[in-house]
């Protein structure tokens, strides 16, 4: 989809004698880079003119998930941002400085570095080891950053999670032995719940603070996960509670259980990517793997395991590459007429060969996650 039509800037690459046109070239960010790069704009404008720069990365012509990247790359930015201004705040309120070394953990999409629009805040906090009796001072200090910057960023336009997955409640924030403490609980059995939330914190990166601490972390989980044999059953078994958008004949189909907005709409996050990334996921755990990123962990699998064989990998990479492009395109569609930016895609909007293409894509999605489950 082209918002705004504008001719490549790579058709303008060379100047007649032969030189590099690089004004040419840059001239798609140009009405962006001096106000983005300003000391003085805030996170709500700077948050505000990412669709914008959605807009002008288009032009270069640049896939989904390249420009997904760039996003996640301006919501990290918007994150450093948040945490050092709170910082900031604490210091002249005379907290002082961190007690403690931290890393502050993007979870989920941003992560893997795959938020298109509209994406809410999903988070963690590792906080380096400390004598107990030290808690009550050392806790409330991370308690009040966490508050203060997923407030800010709440407030800049990256919405609290509903599912209070965030810095600020003591779930998500917690000694680096605490988190491993917890990882020995979550998958000692095969309870749903505790799986699910292991799920929501494999998918980590660290944002801010020692990252260290963040690679500690990791090599506790390569370490303690794929040993957990009930634990790894189910969650295996959780992937038949995110059906692909098929229906028993193969046809594109939503699921009943959805309140589709359109007629002819399949919610493409959740019957389509979150299937494919939570088997990349499964996999990549129990190969002892640590890409976060779902291309990353795609490429991986086929290159380092028996998961996946190359010509597997290529097919579920493209599949992965056209679904965030279907869902990008949608929601530009939805975000320049005032709608929301979800998950949500029009069949009707999409061509006939297109439709094809995203059929073929969802049955070796299911394909994929079938041979994820059962082996």
């Amino acid at each position: 989809m082209r918002v705004v039509h504008q001719a490549s800037p790579w058709r303008s690459l060379f100047n007649d004698d032969g030189t590099l046109n690089l004004p040419a070239l840059n001239a798609p960010l140009s009405h962006l880079s001096t106000y983005l790069s300003s000391p003085f704009t805030s996170l709500a404008d700077a948050h505000a003119w990412q669709l914008s720069l959605v807009d002008s990365l288009d032009h270069y012509d640049l896939p989904a998930w390249r420009i997904s990247e760039v996003i996640s790359d301006h919501n990290a930015m918007l994150y450093r941002q948040a945490i050092s201004l709170s910082l900031d705040e604490m210091r002249a309120q005379g907290w002082g400085e961190p007690p403690v070394d931290y890393c502050v953990l993007l979870l989920g999409s941003a992560a893997r570095y795959e938020s298109l629009l509209g994406p809410d805040q999903d988070n963690a906090l590792i906080i380096d080891d400390y004598p107990d009796h030290r808690h009550v001072e050392i806790d409330g200090y991370f308690q009040a950053l966490g508050e203060r910057f997923t407030k800010r960023l709440d407030e800049a336009g990256i919405p609290l999670c509903r599912g209070h997955v965030m810095a600020r409640w003591p779930m998500w924030r917690k000694r680096l032995s605490e988190w491993r403490a917890q990882l020995a609980i979550w998958s000692a059995d095969r309870q749903v719940k505790r799986v699910q939330q292991t799920n929501i914190l494999l998918d980590f990166s660290p944002v801010a603070g020692n990252p260290a601490l963040a690679e500690r972390l990791a090599d506790s989980i390569a370490a303690t996960l794929p040993k957990a044999s009930l634990f790894m059953h189910e969650m295996a078994a959780l992937l038949e509670e995110l059906p692909v958008a098929l229906d028993r004949f193969g046809r594109i189909a939503s699921s009943p259980g959805l309140a589709a907005p359109h007629d002819q709409a399949i919610n493409l996050k959740q019957q389509g990517l979150l299937p494919l990334i939570s088997a990349a996921r499964l996999l990549c755990v129990r190969h002892k793997r640590h890409e976060v990123a779902t291309r990353e962990r795609l490429i991986a699998l086929s290159h380092a395991s028996q998961a996946l064989t190359p010509v597997q990998s290529g097919l579920l990479l493209a599949a992965f590459e056209r679904l965030q492009q279907r869902l990008l395109d949608q929601q530009r569609y939805n975000k320049v007429r005032g709608h929301a930016a979800d998950g949500w895609v029009d069949v009707q909007r999409l061509r006939e060969d297109e439709r094809l293409l995203l059929k073929f894509d969802l049955q070796q999605i299911k394909a994929f996650v079938q041979r994820a489950r059962t082996t």
